[in-house]
């Protein structure tokens, strides 16, 4: 895991964001972004992981496009993320986009050092875990959700559903009490990260 940082460093918000190198190039972008749509200061921490699909997922789960299965690395990256998060006058939140997203739903999951959860068009079409959600406890009090208005408009039949797993999650959150939005962006999945990202921190952050 290589650390990249951004912002102000004596912040007393700290953003966590997991990532990969097809994301470094667009995170100045993305700090940009967070910055016209809140007056919060913020320190980021961009954390790249160097086997996305093994480091981000919570547990072990076949290819569903390509060969490369899913890991189950994620218990081991959250705790070298956690190592980050010790000074407790601080406020720290946690997200990503994609499988990142999904990790950051699920530390929501583990621990209760996250204030807010960013996830980004998350890959909540992971197999089993909208069924997770439903069986455990979420520690966060608030949630950003999105995804792409043309991302479940795939011929893949597993990352299809992930329309369908996006609202029966969102709805389970509203349900019991958790602040939290779902937006819709245009676009497919690959369309404007940053943006996207940018965008689902700045609503955490700002409550709202």
């Amino acid at each position: 895991m290589t650390i990249y940082e951004y912002g102000n460093p004596d912040a007393d918000t700290v953003l966590i964001q997991l990532t990969g190198d097809h994301e470094l190039s667009v995170l100045k972008n993305e700090v940009e972004e967070i910055r016209k749509r809140t007056s919060t200061d913020f320190r980021l921490i961009a954390a790249k992981v160097d086997d996305w699909n093994y480091e981000l997922s919570p547990w072990k789960a076949p290819a569903v496009f390509g060969n490369e299965d899913f890991g189950d690395g994620a218990v081991r990256t959250l705790e070298q993320i956690l190592t980050l998060c010790t000074d407790k006058s601080r406020t720290y939140y946690i997200g990503g986009y994609s499988l990142a997203g999904l990790f950051s739903l699920w530390a929501a999951y583990q621990t209760d050092v996250f204030s807010g959860i960013a996830a980004a068009s998350p890959s909540v079409w992971f197999p089993g875990f909208i069924e997770y959600m439903k069986e455990h406890e979420i520690k966060s009090e608030t949630v950003y959700l999105s995804l792409g208005d043309r991302e479940e408009k795939t011929r893949n039949s597993v990352m299809s559903q992930v329309g369908n797993c996006i609202r029966m999650g969102y709805g389970w959150l509203i349900e019991h009490g958790i602040n939290c939005n779902l937006e819709w962006n245009q676009g497919n999945h690959f369309r404007e990260p940053d943006i996207r990202i940018a965008k689902a921190f700045a609503w955490v952050m700002e409550g709202k």
